[in-house]
């Protein structure tokens, strides 16, 4: 996408949309969540360009899922929900789209819920970085943090996951 230009809703849909939902799902660990949370920075997005004044695109496009997941967390912590009882949980189950069977495909349950496990705000540095595939300057851009504290986030959440995931010896 080119930098000197602002992209079209659409444009923005189709090259971004699956990293958006792969970054969603890495956050969240639900499927649902992550294509309610995609949707959320879609319609950010669409109000967004009109004001959007060209620069790092990817900067501008992960700030907004992480505050749209931020917000969501926020919400929810507001509005606590309860789990449908397990009978009525499988009357309306699905089956999974396209993009929730290549987010579980790509990394296997363990490693999920070890990420799962990793604070937010190196969770989001490593998915971005690992999952996603943005540079430090980009994931500074994004989450509003120095580039040495993204690059030591990157670390100490690697370290972790590797803890996590480690057999005891």
């Amino acid at each position: 996408m080119a930098e000197e230009s602002t992209p079209t809703w659409e444009d923005v849909a189709r090259v971004y949309g699956r990293k958006i939902y792969n970054f969603a799902y890495r956050l969240t660990g639900n499927p649902d969540d992550a294509a309610d949370l995609v949707q959320e920075v879609l319609l950010r997005v669409r109000k967004g360009l009109s004001s959007y004044t060209p620069g790092s695109f990817d900067g501008w496009l992960w700030r907004i899922t992480r505050n749209a997941f931020l917000d969501d967390i926020r919400k929810k912590k507001r509005r606590p929900t309860s789990p449908l009882p397990e009978d009525e949980r499988n009357i309306a189950a699905a089956s999974p789209s396209p993009d929730e069977v290549l987010a579980s495909v790509r990394l296997s349950e363990d490693i999920q819920s070890a990420l799962l496990k990793v604070p937010l705000d190196f969770r989001e540095c490593v998915v971005l970085c690992d999952v996603v595939g943005l540079t430090y300057e980009e994931i500074s851009e994004a989450v509003e943090a120095p580039v040495g504290t993204v690059r030591s986030r990157i670390h100490r959440g690697r370290k972790m996951l590797r803890e996590l995931l480690t057999w005891p010896v």
